[in-house]
């Protein structure tokens, strides 16, 4: 099957990023099943976050991790509790943070400059490659569609 490659956003504070760096994973939406099987092998994310902590209320408003999908499906994972989270496997990019703010004017995915936080709100979205593009120059200094082999 051959699949146009595409980009998407996962929303999440900066500390539960920071963990899913770590381990080499993404999970989305409190570890629902859907945005995860909607990815794809060789699919980027990148993430954005709105806050430092989960609870707290420090605002980050910042790109915080970008990747590739390196694996080819959803998996489940038992974290205890009953929490059950869906992940996929990926391989991060060594990223600096990026502010949104001067970028708003910038990123066409953003349809409402005046309230651009908005499309953030259910915490997963798929966004066009010029935004990509956009973001990932920003926090990489080079456009990794130019620089790598697809997985």
């Amino acid at each position: 099957m051959n699949r146009e490659l595409k980009f998407w956003i996962g929303v999440a504070c900066k500390e539960h990023v920071a963990d899913g760096v770590k381990l080499n994973i993404c999970q989305f939406c409190h570890g629902k099943s859907s945005p995860a099987r909607r990815l794809f092998k060789g699919d980027f994310v990148i993430y954005y976050s709105s806050k430092v902590t989960m609870e707290g209320s420090e605002l980050y408003q910042k790109f915080t991790a970008i990747g590739i999908v390196v694996d080819d499906a959803a998996y489940q994972i038992d974290m205890g509790n009953g929490f059950k989270p869906f992940r996929r496997n990926i391989e991060y990019f060594d990223a600096k943070h990026l502010d949104i703010k001067p970028l708003i004017p910038l990123l066409p995915f953003i349809k409402n400059k005046k309230s651009w936080g908005y499309i953030f709100r259910y915490g997963f979205l798929e966004i066009d490659q010029k935004s990509f593009e956009v973001i990932a120059n920003g926090m990489l200094g080079f456009n990794p569609l130019t620089q790598l082999t697809r997985i």
